[in-house]
């Protein structure tokens, strides 16, 4: 899908959440470089990130590949990056997610710290509460660029100019297989919900749906113009 939409919408830059491209769970430095290869500029991540050790020493390297800032600064890898003067931040949020420094804090120390002004600045906010997407989107208004929510796989359908200029909606979605359960396989998940019993999913099968978001920035500005769902099914 990437390679079309870079050429029908005339698109200057490709942001992917890779964290679970391996097999539905984790990012390995074969699918990293697989979806590089096929036009994507950086990849984000969110909890999932560590579950394929053999990633865990490119993320101190030179692909362009994010964890989220608000992990502890001890482990592996960066929380932001430059793409050229795009300036890309992954936060994970902390309600229902476990144990992470306060994404809006660190958000506040990183801002705080630009030596130079990014054309624009692109957050991918990894968490799993609404609400939580909402108050950081409001909290970093006219700040940032766009905060754009990834985790729980459903898009939604607020994507919208918030008052002072950055672009927002609570989740993009994902990219993964229609008839499934956000991403796994249908019986699967019915069954665990059926019997409580712990048991390990697969992915779904059969056509996949493409989810993304479509985001115009003045680069004199940093602030969005525009903001809108790019939604495409695949054969």
């Amino acid at each position: 899908m990437v390679p079309g939409l870079r050429r029908d919408l005339a698109l200057d830059m490709v942001i992917a959440n890779g964290e679970n491209a391996a097999g539905g769970k984790g990012l390995t430095p074969e699918t990293a470089d697989e979806l590089l290869q096929s036009g994507v500029d950086v990849l984000t991540s969110g909890n999932h990130i560590w579950a394929q050790r053999d990633i865990i020493p490119y993320l101190d390297g030179a692909l362009p590949i994010l964890r989220p800032l608000n992990y502890p600064p001890s482990v592996p890898g960066r929380g932001y990056l430059w793409w050229r003067r795009v300036l890309v931040v992954n936060l994970i949020g902390r309600t229902f997610m476990g144990h992470a420094d306060c994404p809006f804090r660190a958000m506040d120390q990183l801002l705080a710290c630009l030596e130079e002004k990014p054309a624009a600045i692109i957050v991918d906010f990894h968490a799993e509460a609404t609400s939580e997407k909402n108050a950081l989107g409001r909290y970093l208004d006219g700040r940032v660029s766009a905060v754009l929510g990834t985790h729980t796989h459903v898009g939604t359908a607020d994507a919208r100019i918030l008052p002072r200029g950055t672009a927002f909606i609570t989740d993009i979605g994902m990219v993964g297989p229609t008839d499934s359960v956000i991403g796994d396989s249908t019986e699967e998940v019915i069954r665990r919900f059926l019997t409580q019993l712990p048991h390990r999913l697969s992915v779904g099968k059969g056509p996949a749906i493409f989810n993304s978001v479509l985001l115009e920035i003045d680069e004199s500005t940093a602030r969005a113009v525009s903001v809108v769902r790019v939604d495409r099914q695949a054969e």
